[in-house]
């Protein structure tokens, strides 16, 4: 990542501040941070079974088709087509073709009762649904019988082979999600295998001397620490693995030996708290010296920014209340780690009706908690503040709203992202 001139995002002999950055150009930088963690191709192989919520980390071939040959795509039985006219005709019922099987060649003016997903015996183009044969039923094993069929046009409820995926196709391009669809896949492949990112490991550090943590005593002046367990939670669901700290004090030396101290162990480390522009901002201070530089994007909430190295290791420092932290990691870390190594996957977005209106600073990107409603309308849970934990647990979906946007009225359109 190129270094800032201006450790602490200042400017130059005492000028004017850097204006606010955007969120895409600051969703930019934390990917430039972590490209060199994506360049040291870190993967493992994994049998299907313990490779879902990874990403893939190259592309995959098909070794085969699918279908590998023409299947039944319904219990009935297997025709030429030219044997029946438009009338429909009576044709010598021959042996079954059950599922597994290998079937005799068809001959001219015979059908064979065909299970799903049976082989095609050769010499037959089409199946008839065994409801659309008189009698609509198969006959019993060894009885020598015919079946009125009617017409049929080749190719009907067949499914040819490669008609899926040929071999040779791409089957899952490098970064893709591992879900169960994705799995299925490989497994109808036969690949028991799979290469995917190693798993990202965290150092999670919430700062803060006047935090305490949940289920011990709450001292006067005090408020228990939610960041924590809030980012943990959020961090461990998207699948990295948390190294958590214990609560650090405000002293920039116990921080700095806090972090040091995890050196070597962790890809990343991520701070809550410390990054405004107060007299006691600790992670400011122990960044201190450090390539970081601690910046204002222009969003609400979680405009303060913290981003750049300690000792080699990538930092993002989000702030210490509590929405503006998730939101943080919703808005930056979450979808760069998502493009880069296919894991977490990206939160759902969709189109919503505000159930009422809204204001909001013109000049930001305001992100409001919400609930998502079965008649495509969401409804704002507290208001724009950023420590309201109770109505962030009430939500299901984050609401965007643009920058260049101040007013919404009842009805109109935002993107929400559930959650």
């Amino acid at each position: 990542m190129h270094s800032p001139p201006h450790p602490h995002g200042g400017a130059p002999n005492g000028g004017a501040p850097h204006q606010a950055r955007s969120v895409a150009r600051h969703r930019d930088a934390v990917t430039e941070l972590l490209a060199p963690l994506l360049a040291e191709g870190k993967t493992e192989s994994l049998p299907l079974r313990d490779a879902l919520g990874r990403g893939l980390a190259q592309d995959l071939a098909a070794p085969l088709s699918l279908p590998p040959f023409a299947n039944s795509q319904m219990d009935g039985f297997a025709i030429n087509s030219a044997d029946l006219p438009d009338g429909g005709a009576e044709l010598r019922v021959v042996d079954p073709v059950p599922a597994g099987a290998t079937p005799a060649a068809l001959d001219r003016g015979c059908a064979a009762p065909i299970m799903t997903g049976a082989v095609i015996p050769s010499g037959a183009d089409a199946v008839v649904p065994v409801e659309r044969a008189a009698p609509d039923r198969f006959p019993a094993p060894g009885v020598r019988s015919t079946v009125w069929l009617p017409a049929t046009a080749e190719g009907t409820f067949v499914r040819a082979a490669g008609s899926d995926i040929a071999a040779g196709e791409r089957a899952l391009a490098a970064g893709t999600f591992l879900g169960p669809a994705q799995l299925g896949l490989l497994a109808a492949l036969g690949i028991g295998e799979v290469t995917v990112h190693r798993t990202l490991t965290v150092l999670l550090a919430t700062t803060g001397d006047e935090v305490v943590e949940p289920g011990r005593p709450l001292p006067a002046g005090k408020i228990y620490d939610s960041n924590g367990t809030l980012l943990e939670s959020a961090m461990r669901q998207a699948g990295l693995t948390v190294v958590r700290t214990a609560i650090s004090s405000d002293r920039p030396e116990e921080l700095r030996a806090l972090l040091r101290s995890h050196i070597g162990a962790v890809d990343l480390i991520v701070t809550t708290g410390g990054v405004s522009k107060g007299a006691y901002e600790v992670v400011r201070q122990a960044m201190d010296g450090q390539p970081a530089e601690f910046v204002h994007v222009a969003m609400q909430p979680g405009g303060p920014q913290g981003i750049g190295q300690f000792e080699g290791v990538p930092f993002l420092g989000f702030p210490g209340n509590p929405v503006s932290c998730l939101v943080s990691f919703e808005m930056f870390l979450r979808p760069v780690l998502s493009d880069m190594f296919g894991s977490p996957t990206r939160r759902i977005s969709l189109p919503a009706r505000l159930a009422h209106g809204l204001t909001s600073p013109e000049h930001k990107h305001q992100v409001r908690r919400g609930s998502f409603r079965s008649d495509g309308t969401v409804r704002l849970e507290g208001g724009d503040s950023s420590h309201l934990m109770h109505a962030l647990a009430g939500s299901n979906a984050l609401v965007h709203v643009p920058v260049g946007v101040s007013a919404l009225a009842e009805g109109d359109e935002v993107e929400v992202w559930m959650s």
